[in-house]
């Protein structure tokens, strides 16, 4: 595909939003059978289940503009994947893998919270409001998850990785 209108470029981020969202729900499999924690076990599990309807949501805007929802492949959230996986790979002891795992899990978060947002503005420059409401309800369970897993880190998980 070829940009050469602001709406080619909107659809072009939904685009790369539905590839995250599969490379993340996929991710999140393998993620959550490596963490040991059980709240975080559960908050990536769910957190998979709520990565799904995301994409069920850009599969939406996506038919509704006529787009196909695998034209490109988000090349960042491959990386950020990979260097999760490397970390993993990397840190044996099960407390500080779950340390590292929520670190790693909030750049992927940080990153899916600017790419909605970007999608969320380009929607509303556009003047498609309920595109944009969907884009911002996305935006809201990232922020969400950011959340949890900062909460979860300071409360429990990093305790238990200055001990091991």
């Amino acid at each position: 595909m070829q940009i050469a209108t602001f709406n080619d470029m909107y659809i072009a981020e939904l685009q790369e939003l539905r590839s995250l969202e599969e490379q993340l729900a996929d991710a999140l499999l393998r993620m959550a059978e490596m963490a040991a924690h059980p709240s975080l076990k559960k908050l990536l599990a769910d957190h998979r289940q709520k990565t799904l309807v995301k994409e069920e949501r850009l599969d939406s805007i996506l038919s509704r503009r006529k787009a196909k929802s695998r034209e490109h492949t988000d090349q960042a959230m491959q990386a950020l994947i990979a260097e999760t996986e490397k970390m993993m790979s990397i840190v044996k002891v099960p407390h500080l893998r779950d340390a590292a795992l929520i670190a790693s899990m909030q750049k992927v978060a940080h990153y899916v919270i600017a790419a909605y947002g970007t999608a969320a503005a380009l929607a509303g420059q556009l003047d498609l409001r309920d595109d944009q409401a969907l884009l911002h309800e996305s935006l809201e369970d990232e922020k969400k998850v950011d959340f949890v897993l900062s909460r979860l880190a300071k409360s429990e998980v990093n305790h238990d990785a200055m001990a091991a």
